[in-house]
């Protein structure tokens, strides 16, 4: 991708079944768990470089005796930082009394984050503060074990203030206004009262407190206090906790909005936000990870007993379409396919844009995230070509002469790679002209492959947001190689609303889609679709969620999407460019044939899938009207 953009976050979760000493005889160390963690967060890196943290919880410790250990960690390679820090309480022991490593119950008595339940979290800050006291795994504390609770996950709430109104009618007092803190503590209170219903209902069978502790650990019903706890919840959401004697849960929102996936088998349960993350970790097969279902939690008892159980009614499923063309990473199976299938379905499009004249035709792509739909469309290209090959030779055979024939059949894309991503400048010069000049070169590219003049060079990006760095860097160093013609091809659609469910994306004027459809209305002395739609968006504030519909849709209406991309074009081309510019843009329709199982395609069409999404799209209108500069939730 061109133009930055972050997201928050990724979830690593690993419950041992076996006792310690099973993985120390079976796989020669007791710090097996550890170093799976490890791996499941350094596999997904890609979701969180601003933070990361860790917790572990061990299991039947003896009153007295520390059970919950944490580590969060801003450093610049977090992962890296924490599991030093981890990995240091152990060198004394190694050097000194390195039997002692080979002792399991041992270590886990005398050292921390040896445990059988371990969660780790990475965290990119789309809009919190980042501290430390915003990374996760958040601990809330308490002497009673089973009133303990450890959470980390990969979301956002529209409905923070609503809330924040109920946890204030339960009588508590949040530290801060934050969707984590909420979470956090809706799940803690319902976890109070599961803990004061079953030591109430056992205190009358004449049990003492050390029994009903027991009782309650055996017993606490962690779906219906999921259940209890997410009732108002509006957002996406993959979130993972723990509870201090051990049982576990990862849940995922109604609408399965945001990604989770999990493994089990007889030794372990795993689960994190990313499939590839899982399989590598663990060496398994692609259809032995499964998707947590939307509306479900996974929850695996202290017991070791695994289920899947609805603590929301699912609703029409409409996972992030954004994941599977930016975020995730490519290694998974699916997503590299629907990846290279975008690419493939732009080729009509490139190919009507170029007028079919391959021979003076250059194809490349942005590094390094559009790669993949890049290969796609060469293959799309290759099909294209074997079809004009097959047609001229059954139909044209008897007039081909050789040199025809030789270079009909020598036909084939012409694939560079030109955009080149230059090690990262620092720009530290603080005048805004200087620090442009600067950023110009941020990328690099390849001399002499271009034909001055006469090649059209077309770049194959993944989106494009805010059209930035296009036209900051990108459009002004592949001109200095002569094409007469640049077309930029997003293989997604032209982004026009912001999101509120993780991703970096929540002021309307983020969006050159969103610019260019404004400067259209402008230009065709439309300014009062602008003040209608205002207007329209205000008044719709005051009522509940549910009833409010997404006006900016209005905004777009009366252009198609040929004419806002034609307006993109102008917006990003930077001046004193000699080529000519283009910018073609994946059509929705396309999009869906691609992502067929991931829906969610807010960004792009409007159509949110909760009813806080409409609330905040009017709301972030708002905002930009008026001058306001924050986000819309």
């Amino acid at each position: 991708m061109s133009d930055s953009i972050k997201h928050e976050c990724g979830i690593a979760f690993i419950r041992l079944l076996k006792p310690l000493s099973y993985y120390q005889e079976k796989y020669g160390t007791a710090l097996y768990g550890l170093n799976k963690l490890y791996l499941l967060m350094e596999k997904q890196h890609n979701r969180g470089q601003d933070g990361a943290g860790i917790a572990t919880i061990k299991l039947d410790v003896k009153p007295g005796n520390r059970y919950i250990s944490r580590y969060r960690s801003m450093a610049q390679n977090a992962v890296a930082d924490i599991f030093g820090y981890v990995q240091n309480k152990f060198v004394d022991i190694q050097n000194e009394t390195p039997e002692l490593m080979q002792d399991a119950e041992w270590l886990k008595s005398n050292v921390s984050f040896i445990g059988e339940v371990l969660l780790g979290h990475l965290r990119y800050g789309t809009h919190g503060k980042n501290s430390i006291e915003n990374c996760h795994p958040f601990l809330r504390q308490n002497n009673w074990m089973t009133r303990n609770l450890v959470i980390a996950g990969n979301f956002n709430m529209t409905n923070v203030d609503e809330l924040l109104e109920q946890l204030y009618e339960l009588g508590q007092h949040p530290k801060e206004k934050a969707d984590t803190v909420t979470v956090l503590e809706k799940i803690g209170h319902f976890l109070d009262d599961e803990n004061q219903e079953l030591f109430d209902e056992y205190k009358k069978e004449g049990l003492d407190n050390v029994e009903i502790t027991h009782k309650i650990s055996e017993h606490l019903d962690i779906a219906k206090i999921l259940k209890r706890s997410a009732k108002n919840w509006d957002g996406g959401y993959a979130i993972s906790g723990i509870v201090g004697n051990g049982d576990a849960f990862v849940l995922r929102d109604p609408s399965g909005i945001r990604p989770a996936y999990y493994y089990q088998d007889d030794e372990i349960v795993v689960a994190a936000s990313e499939r590839p993350a899982i399989q590598t970790a663990f060496n398994i097969a692609f259809k032995d990870v499964k998707e947590i279902e939307p509306g479900h939690a996974l929850i695996v008892k202290k017991s070791g007993k695994v289920t899947q159980e609805i603590f929301r009614e699912p609703q029409e499923k409409r996972a992030c379409s954004f994941e599977r063309i930016y975020f995730s990473r490519g290694s998974d199976a699916e997503i590299y396919k629907e990846r290279k299938h975008l690419g493939a379905l732009l080729c009509k499009q490139i190919l009507n844009a170029v007028s079919a004249d391959l021979k003076n035709t250059v194809f490349s792509f942005i590094p390094n995230t559009a790669e993949v739909s890049f290969y796609g469309m060469v293959d799309g290209l290759h099909a294209y070509i074997r079809d004009f090959q097959k047609e001229a030779l059954l139909h044209r055979k008897d007039v081909l002469d050789d040199t025809e024939l030789d270079e009909l059949l020598s036909m084939r894309p012409r694939v560079e790679k030109l955009a080149i991503k230059d090690v990262k400048l620092r720009t530290f010069i603080t005048q805004d002209a200087d620090r442009q000049d600067m950023v110009a070169h941020v990328y690099d590219t390849t001399y002499g492959v271009i034909k001055n003049h006469t090649d059209t060079l077309v770049a194959v990006d993944d989106s494009i947001v805010r059209g930035t760095t296009l036209k900051q860097s990108i459009i002004k160093i592949i001109d200095r190689l002569h094409p007469k013609k640049i077309i930029i091809v997003s293989s997604a659609p032209q982004i026009r609303y912001p999101d509120c469910y993780g991703i970096d994306m929540s002021k309307m004027g983020q969006f050159v889609a969103f610019e260019a459809a404004i400067q259209l209305l402008k230009a065709r002395g439309m300014e009062r679709v602008i003040e209608e739609v205002y207007q329209k968006c205000k008044a719709s504030l005051l009522l509940p969620k549910e009833e409010i519909t997404n006006h900016v849709k209005d905004i777009y209406r009366p252009f198609t999407q040929e004419e806002i991309s034609a307006q993109i074009t102008k917006i990003i081309t930077p001046e004193n460019i000699n080529a000519e510019v283009e910018v073609i843009y994946q059509t929705l329709d396309n999009l869906h044939v691609a992502c067929p199982n991931h829906t969610g395609d807010w960004y792009f069409s409007g159509n949110y899938p909760t009813p806080g999404g409409n609330k905040v799209v009017n709301k972030a209108f708002v905002n930009w009207k008026e001058g306001n500069n924050q986000r819309a939730y």
